[in-house]
């Protein structure tokens, strides 16, 4: 116990630190909640942060109390031990959240639960003093193991009133007559504890119970929440499906005052995990008097398609939808659903900015749809992107157009066509074979599907697969026509990368082609939409910079920890911006954020604007510090690190971040607070750090000085690298195969013209 309360303790040091302010109430929004009660939804704490630390641990409770909303109700699934201990657990069986197995490995047993023979190690034959020898640990092994060695002790109800004294409690009791069947009685035993522990919430899935409790507890006792399980289990007491009760909610407020349904009851999803139209449960439960809470509300877990893999647009589809409001949620991680709740509710897409940063999109909206297409670059803009960038390729014939890669392999169904026999391979671009753009010429681009990014396949996240090869592939031309003919933006970012490559191995001048179209689409008054060249290489922006005015901003492609001040000196003789990547700002180490670096404060004070690249929804791409919550990493880099703009691919979240309320208020809430980096490894045993790491290098002079950009060689013979191959049947007419014909055509005519003038 010595260690639990040691690491405690400085949990409450490190968040306090964190937070940089006392937890106060939000300001809630004017408009009137469509809840039952029309106040706010509850936040429902499922045994704590339990997100992050072990279910139902001290350090899960203390993080949920110091990071929600102040009147965050705190969720015990309630177990009872041999000797009528209540004690808070997340399950009836104890193999999968504690130790239990190596501490008794001859302890299970073989007991029917509703019906079903279940085999392991359950609570009622244990007392006790023998789980004092039982530590909690993670009970979802995609979460970190990190804090399974804090030693974690199993709290009791009255530990948990005692030692954190919550301002809601919740006891959720899933086996009453599993534990009448053992001579234990959960009535009894929260008759007593409510005697001496104010208990907020009761729920249970068992009709049976309600009717045992009914009047035990006078007027001012808990309320009752009649939980459902899946539509097709049987509920013991009443031989009915769930689904079928569902039916008949006058019959529950007979004897509960509320309800807790899984996600699926109120938003049904289909097959593929889009959204079905709602269902009416929320209106008619209202309409019989019940309050909805709705449980499964976890930022790790799968969420519909329909929200981009961002948890507080989901939130946000149960509680301020314009057509009605859930009462409550019940999460693993409560400072999302805090946020969702006090900050992102009721805000209209017109809502005010509370803080300044350019949002710049990645590929246009490429989480959404296939990257650089013109539904890529739609979304981006209605989303509220400032800026919208084009990565620049050159196709055969000479043609800028937008792709993310070089290789088409990687951006478009191109091996799904006769074009892949155009593969080859080129040392200078990578290790492996492409099919390469200029081996294709921009009609024959054209004709070509484009492929969204999956870059989290490996765990079974793919981006919104209806839309998997939506949109077209746009020339530069069209996308510059495109933000011209924006109002809402306010510049393009147009990244220019292997411009040595192309002039000296293909012919092709990128630099050229990119300031004759920008003048072209008539860029030259670089007053009315800002233009931005982006490029890893100096020498691209210092020709760029000798023919125009254009803004210049340097990519560090490389994570560093520092900035020597000569290698900024170089940078600001030809750029007039920086873009870094995020591990630059907080590095970290298996997941877990190590420090803060410099880097941006020392590029910002030589009058360096820094963008920071790239921001992902997806929970795998953020460290644990972050939550598993995009808005809680924006937050963080922005009024955290305090960086001048961010290059997503989801440009809708970072443009909903700044609108956020709680960014306005003279206290920040805890929810809206930056992480402070380090933080949680400070909470790790220090047997359970992750091995340290070799510190990444120190940015030199040395790494931004690079010789001129070469002339630009002549025209190689072909058009491709490879041999060329027969174009798919759907290419136009005017494609690479004609141009050779054409050719032969001609060297055949000169040859006899030649032997004619011999004669």
């Amino acid at each position: 116990m010595r260690g639990i309360r040691a690491s405690s303790l400085l949990l409450f040091g490190v968040v306090l630190i964190q937070l940089l302010a006392a937890q106060t109430d939000a300001q809630g929004p004017k408009s009137k909640w469509q809840t039952l009660t029309g106040f706010s939804p509850r936040v429902i704490a499922r045994g704590g942060f339990s997100g992050l630390f072990p279910d139902s641990s001290i350090d899960a409770y203390n993080f949920a109390m110091l990071t929600s909303v102040p009147d965050v109700v705190l969720w015990c699934d309630l177990q009872l031990t041999k000797d009528a201990a209540g004690i808070c657990f997340p399950g009836l069986t104890m193999s999968n959240a504690s130790t239990v197995e190596a501490a008794y490995p001859n302890r299970t047993n073989t007991y029917l639960v509703n019906g079903v023979s279940t085999q392991g190690w359950f609570t009622v034959d244990f007392s006790l003093k023998d789980l004092s020898k039982v530590n909690l640990i993670r009970g979802i092994l995609s979460r970190s193991e990190r804090f399974d060695g804090n030693g974690y002790s199993i709290m009791t109800v009255q530990d948990l009133n005692t030692q954190l004294k919550p301002q809601g409690l919740w006891l959720n009791v899933q086996h009453e007559a599993f534990y009448a069947q053992h001579n234990l009685s959960m009535t009894t035993f929260l008759t007593t504890t409510f005697k001496t522990v104010i208990i907020d919430f009761i729920s249970s899935p068992e009709v049976n119970f309600f009717k045992k409790i009914a009047g035990r507890f006078g007027r001012e006792g808990p309320t009752f929440v009649f939980r459902f399980l899946e539509k097709e289990a049987f509920e013991p007491t009443t031989n009915r499906t769930y689904g079928s009760i569902l039916s008949n909610l006058t019959f529950v407020k007979t004897f509960a005052s509320g309800i807790l349904v899984p996600k699926s009851y109120v938003l049904p999803l289909d097959d593929k995990q889009y959204l079905l139209p709602s269902t009416s449960l929320v209106q008619d439960a209202h309409k019989a008097g019940l309050e909805v809470f709705v449980s499964g509300f976890a930022n790790d877990a799968d969420i519909a398609h329909d929200h981009s893999y961002d948890p507080v647009s989901e939130y946000l589809s149960f509680v301020d939808n314009g057509n009605f409001s859930v009462d409550g949620v019940l999460s693993d991680f409560p400072i999302t659903a805090s946020a969702s709740v006090e900050c992102f509710s009721h805000m209209g897409r017109n809502a005010t900015k509370q803080v300044v940063f350019l949002v710049i999109s990645k590929n246009g909206a490429s989480g959404d749809y296939p990257g650089c297409t013109d539904l890529a670059y739609a979304k981006a803009i209605k989303d509220g992107a400032d800026v919208i960038d084009c990565s620049v390729q050159m196709s055969s014939d000479g043609t800028p157009f937008c792709s993310s890669s070089i290789d088409l392999g990687n951006t478009t169904m191109v091996a799904q066509t006769t074009f892949r026999n155009r593969s080859t391979n080129v040392p200078e671009l990578s290790s492996v074979g492409g099919t390469y753009t200029f081996s294709l010429t921009w009609p024959e681009i054209q004709t070509l599907t484009p492929a969204i990014s999956n870059p989290y396949r490996t765990y079974n996240m793919f981006r919104n697969p209806n839309e998997r090869n939506a949109g077209k592939l746009v020339s530069l031309t069209d996308f510059l026509n495109l933000a011209k003919n924006s109002t809402s933006l306010s510049g393009v970012l147009i990244s220019v990368e292997n411009a040595a490559y192309l002039r000296e191995n293909q012919g092709l001048d990128v630099v050229k082609a990119v300031l004759d179209t920008l003048t072209e689409t008539g860029y030259t008054n670089i007053t009315t939409k800002k233009v931005m060249i982006q490029s890893t290489n100096s020498s691209v922006l210092v020709d760029f910079k000798k023919q125009s005015k254009y803004e210049t901003v340097y990519k560090i492609e490389e994570t560093i920890r520092d900035v020597l001040d000569s290698a900024i000196e170089e940078i600001k003789t030809f750029a007039s911006a920086v873009v870094i990547v995020k591990s630059s700002v907080f590095p970290d180490s298996e997941g877990f954020v190590t420090v803060q670096t410099n880097v941006v404060e020392r590029l910002q004070k030589s009058q360096l604007p820094v963008y920071v690249e790239v921001f992902q929804n997806e929970f795998v791409s953020q460290p644990y510090d972050f939550f598993s919550d995009a808005t809680v990493e924006i937050n963080s880099y922005v009024t955290g690190a305090g960086v001048n703009g961010t290059i997503t691919e989801f440009p809708f979240t970072a443009a909903r971040y700044r609108k956020n309320r709680c960014l306005g208020s003279k206290e920040t809430p805890p929810y809206m607070a930056p992480v402070q980096p380090g933080g949680l490894l400070q909470v790790v045993s220090h047997a359970s750090l992750p091995p340290a790491e070799a510190p990444n290098p120190v940015f030199t002079d040395a790494d931004v000085t690079e010789p001129p950009l070469p002339p630009v060689s002549a025209k190689p013979p072909t058009s491709t690298p490879g041999t060329p191959s027969t174009p798919s049947t759907n290419a136009p007419a005017p494609s690479g195969q004609a141009r050779l014909t054409l050719s032969l055509l001609l060297s055949v005519f000169a040859m006899v013209l030649a032997s004619l003038l011999l004669l």
